[in-house]
């Protein structure tokens, strides 16, 4: 699908939907306990519905209404035969679940699209293979089998954070203790908190000491039996950089400013590169300040780059974006994508093996923008729009649903300004 966005500056108020991040993981612990537990969820992506398809092949019953309710009854008993896992293109799904599947001692296919089959695995499946599953791929598709066996688990702390959360999920319910140490520094370490956090919620216990984590066996989650899922950073840092540039700027609803999620960094970034955020209890106003080049490091926020390096684009300087090889290895090569979408729109871009020089200009020319089928490479196309002097046509605009289906819709309900 092409969409055709008009250029100029949006103002309004908007309300994001809730994080995908956090749901991913209260619906794993759900999955996992005693009782049934109703999870308040503003807005089911396709990565959030891929995750309850798995847990409902896997046993667990899940009812998700229109009005965000879900539903979910713990898994009893896992089905007879192979479980067919349809995880799309969602790796958190993928990483979360895999370990659960040994967990369990489920036998199990999940079914991969797009480009999650080229994202790497190694070395988590290394270490489930040494204590008690059996893992082979063939193309798209993943055969997993056996019992996973609780031990001493090791993982760097570079490569994923998915991986050790999706392990610090699925050891506390083998039947005897285990640990994971995790080696060097740890990237994304907010989404191994994030997990500890909806850990600690489910009066699952953990100790942690220098990156030696120790949990015991024997457990079983019992979250509230209602819980709301925090509204999600990762998606309003899209409507913060709109209002960034924009002098009315954008209301951006619903946001807690006590959240651990990573992606909240946006708010400290867009004060460096000079925008004025003010936070009140009902929500946090962006709205355009001098706008000057800043270094980004992408270690920690991987997901903020696109829409970060287009703020970027009309900062006066030049911007540096370091560390972000990772990059390369998400739904497109998102540090190419995110170049070409920059440089097809008028920006000036140097692609680095691992990272982005982006020198300012007082705006864009627009044009013709290629999604790559990458969520975060449409949406950021959006807010492109706003500092453009002609129109931008968004190549594969649908992929959104992958993380906010509603978002042209919310954009949409934005008031336009000049060009």
């Amino acid at each position: 699908m092409k969409r055709s966005i008009a250029p100029g500056c949006r103002f309004g108020r908007v309300r994001v939907p809730s994080s995908k991040s956090q749901a991913h993981r209260l619906l794993i612990c759900a999955a996992l306990g005693r009782e049934p537990v109703q999870l308040l969820c503003d807005g089911i992506s396709r990565d959030i519905q891929a995750t309850i398809d798995c847990l409902v092949s896997l046993g667990g019953e899940v009812d998700a209404s229109k009005t965000g309710e879900i539903r979910v009854k713990p898994i009893e008993k896992i089905p007879d035969g192979c479980c067919i896992l349809p995880c799309g293109e969602s790796g958190s799904t993928l990483r979360f679940l895999l370990p659960l599947v040994g967990a369990l001692g489920a036998e199990a296919v999940f079914q991969m699209e797009g480009r999650l089959p080229l994202r790497p695995l190694l070395p988590l499946d290394e270490q489930l293979r040494a204590h008690g599953m059996q893992i082979r791929q063939e193309g798209d598709r993943l055969f997993c089998s056996g019992q996973l066996r609780p031990g001493d688990y090791v993982l760097p702390g570079n490569i994923s954070s998915q991986y050790i959360s999706g392990l610090l999920m699925a050891l506390p319910i083998l039947r005897a203790d285990s640990s994971l140490v995790v080696e060097g520094k740890l990237e994304s370490a907010s989404y191994v908190e994030m997990t500890r956090q909806v850990l600690n919620m489910s009066g699952l216990r953990l100790e942690e000491n220098v990156g030696i984590y120790r949990i015991p066996g024997n457990q079983r989650a019992k979250l509230p039996s209602s819980v709301q899922v925090e509204s999600d950073y990762s998606s309003a840092a899209f409507f913060l950089c709109m209002g960034a540039l924009s002098q009315q700027g954008i209301w951006v609803e619903g946001l807690s400013p006590d959240t651990v999620q990573g992606d909240k960094a946006i708010l400290k970034l867009l004060r460096d590169f000079g925008a004025e955020l003010i936070q009140e209890e009902n929500g946090i106003l962006a709205r355009r300040g001098s706008l000057r080049a800043i270094i980004i490091d992408a270690a920690p926020i991987p997901d903020l780059i696109p829409v970060l390096c287009v703020v970027a684009a009309v900062a006066q300087g030049e911007t540096q974006v370091v560390n972000a090889a990772r990059l390369r290895l998400k739904e497109s090569d998102r540090l190419r994508s995110t170049a070409q979408l920059l440089e097809g729109l008028g920006a000036r871009v140097e692609e680095r093996e691992d990272g982005l020089r982006i020198s300012g200009q007082p705006h864009l020319r627009g044009g013709l923008a290629d999604s790559c089928g990458d969520h975060r490479i449409a949406m950021s196309a959006a807010v492109a729009a706003c500092v453009c002097d002609q129109a931008v046509s968004v190549l594969g605009a649908e992929c959104v649903e992958k993380s906010y289906p509603r978002f042209w819709e919310d954009f949409e309900q934005l008031t336009g300004g000049e060009p």
